[in-house]
């Protein structure tokens, strides 16, 4: 029941956009059908993994163990060799009819796809990061002991405790490796494939492919930085795009936080941030067709400024960026958090059973349900959902590690429907960051905030349907 809401939930949210669709005789339908249909394959080839590679793999001698679907229906034993033949075979035809190069990338690319298949290697290389965030998070420990002492174990097991001497540490010493990371050319190499990749596929101009790129592991304010000189020359509807990747996605220093916080896998937040990327642009192109002619049309190219010195000094600047990220995160938490306790006072006065829990629960309840939690919890994940949208991702996070006794599909969903940063407060964020770069066209960046809003929080939506119908 739950996966067959989940389908019904793409479908009302798909058109839930086209309904707020400036113009919908302008929607581009083969993006619309690409930014789907990646998320889909994206989050097979991830959730999916190993029951896709054991159904690709082939029986060695007879009387082996075979997967349930083939005990139903047996596969020669040279199968795989014929599915290598038969993604081969357009490259040949092409070849004889004069489109070599063309049929060559195909066939390339088929046999690509089925390796990355056959041998889960996305799957696997996700669980290796699961592994590489764990030793982080060590490695921050190790750092926040020598400044804090016993306090950074978190023993008192509060959570204002374990937040402010183990996660924002954790934020500062990840910022820190990015900034390294960026100094060495790595994470250029990382976001130019990516935008490569979406540019050709998606059919969206160079600059927003960088940027929606950029901000799978940026912030929303830094992502923009990689096509500042385009920015001022910007379509409406690239505005929107840029807007709605930094709303719709999540740093890769504060994803990390959430591990600690929520107690989340990272490979579902992983999953999550690359899912979203085509989603976002989906979203934004549905509520902002492109009607004019960008500038980069066609053309790909990351630049990322490094005005580093060397290793070090990356480093040094890192954390420092860190360090400015940790405090404005700590101090927001801060406001927002007292701020929804005044509320709830403000509301109990009125009637003792009111809180912003139950109304916002009441509110996005229906969209939790939508997305394939079962009704019996989709009041709770309502709560967090319309938390996120008020408030912000991070208080939401916090509440949803509280919640000890939610299954394990209603957090699944949770995690992937929760990661972004759309909320009121980064509609002011993005107005701020990004007019800076271009004070002209900071009207248009506050008539775009709400709508970006709403399209990341469809992006996302989005990614949360999939993954409970695949759960």
């Amino acid at each position: 029941m739950e996966r067959l809401m989940g389908l019904a939930g793409i479908a009302v949210f798909v058109v839930l956009a086209v309904l707020l669709s400036r113009e919908r005789r302008a929607i581009h339908w083969r993006t619309v059908a690409w930014g789907l249909g990646l998320q889909w394959v994206f989050a097979l080839i991830v959730l999916k993994g190993p029951q896709l590679a054991w159904g690709l793999s082939l029986p060695v001698a007879t009387g082996d163990a075979l997967h349930p679907w083939r005990q139903l229906l047996p596969w020669p034993k040279g199968l795989g060799w014929g599915v290598l033949a038969l993604m081969f075979t357009p490259m040949l035809l092409r070849r004889f009819a004069g489109f070599a190069h063309r049929g060559l990338n195909w066939g390339i690319f088929g046999v690509v796809v089925f390796g990355l298949l056959r041998g889960n290697l996305v799957g696997n290389g996700f669980d290796r990061m699961r592994v590489v965030v764990e030793h982080l998070m060590s490695f921050a420990h190790d750092g926040a002991s020598f400044v804090f002492g016993p306090l950074a174990d978190g023993a008192s097991g509060k959570v204002g405790m374990v937040f402010a001497f183990v996660v924002l540490p954790t934020i500062i010493f990840v910022a820190s490796i990015f900034a390294v990371l960026y100094y060495l050319g790595v994470m250029q190499w990382v976001v130019g494939a990516c935008a490569r990749a979406m540019g050709r596929v998606l059919k969206v101009s160079g600059a927003e492919s960088v940027s929606v790129a950029a901000s799978i592991l940026m912030g929303q304010t830094e992502a923009p930085l990689t096509i500042r000189p385009y920015l001022p020359r910007f379509t409406r509807s690239e505005l929107m795009v840029i807007m709605t990747a930094g709303m719709a996605h999540v740093s890769g220093s504060i994803m990390v936080a959430y591990v600690q916080i929520a107690h989340v896998d990272i490979v579902h937040l992983l999953t999550a941030v690359i899912m979203t990327a085509p989603g976002a642009i989906m979203m934004a192109k549905i509520l902002e067709p492109e009607t004019g002619q960008p500038e980069t049309a066609g053309e790909v190219k990351v630049d990322i400024p490094c005005t580093d010195a060397n290793v070090l000094d990356a480093a040094a600047r890192g954390a420092g960026e860190g360090g400015h990220l940790a405090f404005n995160v700590a101090v927001m938490l801060v406001a927002f958090i007292a701020l929804v306790a005044l509320v709830n006072g403000l509301l109990k006065a009125l009637h003792p059973s009111l809180s912003m829990e139950i109304i916002m629960g009441t509110v996005f309840k229906p969209f939790a349900f939508l997305m394939g939690v079962p009704w019996s919890e989709a009041g709770q994940i309502g709560a967090l959902l319309g938390k996120r949208m008020v408030v912000n991702e991070f208080v939401a996070f916090i509440e949803l590690g509280q919640l000890a006794a939610l299954s394990a599909k209603a957090k699944l969903v949770a995690t992937f429907a929760l990661c972004g940063f759309a909320n009121f407060s980064s509609i002011a964020i993005q107005i701020g960051g990004i007019g800076a770069l271009i004070p002209e066209r900071r009207g248009d960046l506050a008539r775009l905030g709400f709508r970006a809003m709403l399209a990341g929080t469809l992006a996302n939506f989005l990614s949360a349907c999939i993954a409970g119908v695949l759960s």
